[in-house]
């Protein structure tokens, strides 16, 4: 099939998932979710197979996470922040996370000293099995199963749980293991001071303390803005996927990641949240959260600080495909 023809039959796939809608909350909607992201994850993989327009896929993909990151991302936060009521279960979401992250990583070092792995590649495993793609595909997932509250959970889970873990845990872990050049260190204050839709989230939390009224005009701009992070996030998850001969040779150091990531935290964070007498839909959001693939943006982590990238792409890869099915299989569970 020529690149033209795979790109008309992509776009009429998703065409018709999105003009269904992505607001049905259901079992369907799972489904109807995760059809239009292998649709949308796809097409981002094609990208990175044929290059149309002569485009690199590491360009096109640094390309779209910029805009995310630095202008569709902090207006879904404020956006989804600011109507979100102050409340004590915010600390609950953090702990979550904070679980999620630190019991995660302290497994993969455990699985990583038993099988004496290399340095650069037991870090980049390390990143791989702590830090789960909590907001490329957490929101979306989140949104499209149970409804527009969610996202304002998955957006707290990533910005006060993951994120501050990810640039002070995270980048000690990259430094300790990694073969790059010494430098000067990163103070993780400096770095969170940095990420604007940490800063979107500071302004938005700061506005719902004080009860000002979201103006309808400006919601309305912010949810456009808002509408196109799942979209592109998918594409960038795509455009991050290494398929190579060598990844079947590489499938078992692969599967405790997996177990760990898909399997192991997320039955760690049900017992967790149960204990502390957490149900309904909000349990339901906090176990998929902690079920997530690897974090598409340890790439970045494993590049700057030397660690064994390649090996990091191919975790993102096999993680992202059986989280296909076994996401849908814990919101099953969850909702039985």
């Amino acid at each position: 099939m020529e690149v033209g023809s795979l790109w008309t039959a992509l776009w009429a796939a998703t065409s018709r998932l999105v003009g269904s809608g992505w607001d049905t909350y259901s079992a369907g909607g799972m489904q109807q979710v995760f059809l239009l992201a292998l649709v949308l994850i796809s097409a981002g993989a094609l990208w990175r197979h044929y290059r149309p327009f002569g485009l690199a896929p590491e360009l096109v993909r640094r390309t779209l996470t910029a805009v995310v990151y630095h202008l569709l991302l902090p207006a879904l936060v404020l956006g989804a922040l600011w109507r979100a009521p102050l409340e004590p279960g915010m600390l609950l979401v953090s702990l979550a996370a904070a679980v999620d992250v630190l019991v995660g990583l302290a497994l993969a070092w455990s699985w990583c000293r038993v099988c004496k792995l290399d340095r650069r590649v037991s870090g980049a495993l390390l990143l791989a099995a702590a830090f789960g793609n909590v907001s490329y595909l957490g929101i979306p997932v989140l949104e499209a199963s149970l409804g527009n509250w969610a996202r304002a959970l998955a957006v707290q889970y990533d910005l006060f749980g993951n994120t501050p873990l990810l640039f002070s845990v995270g980048v000690l872990v990259a430094r300790r293991y990694g073969d790059a050049p010494a430098a000067e260190p990163e103070h993780p204050i400096r770095t969170l001071a940095a990420a604007p839709p940490m800063w979107a989230a500071l302004v938005a939390l700061g506005l719902s303390a004080a009860a000002v009224p979201l103006p309808e005009w400006l919601a309305q701009v912010l949810d456009r803005l808002a509408a196109g992070v799942a979209p592109l996030m998918l594409l960038v998850v795509g455009l991050s996927l290494a398929f190579n001969r060598g990844m079947l040779a590489q499938l078992p150091a692969l599967l405790p990641v997996a177990l760990i990531q898909l399997l192991i935290m997320p039955a760690i964070i049900w017992v967790l949240v149960a204990g502390l007498g957490v149900g309904g839909e909000q349990r339901i959001a906090l176990v998929l959260e902690s079920a997530m693939p690897c974090m598409v943006l340890g790439i970045v982590l494993c590049e700057r600080y030397g660690l064994d990238t390649a090996r990091y792409a191919q975790a993102v890869t096999v993680t992202t495909l059986v989280s296909m099915a076994t996401l849908p299989a814990w919101f099953a569970l969850l909702r039985g």
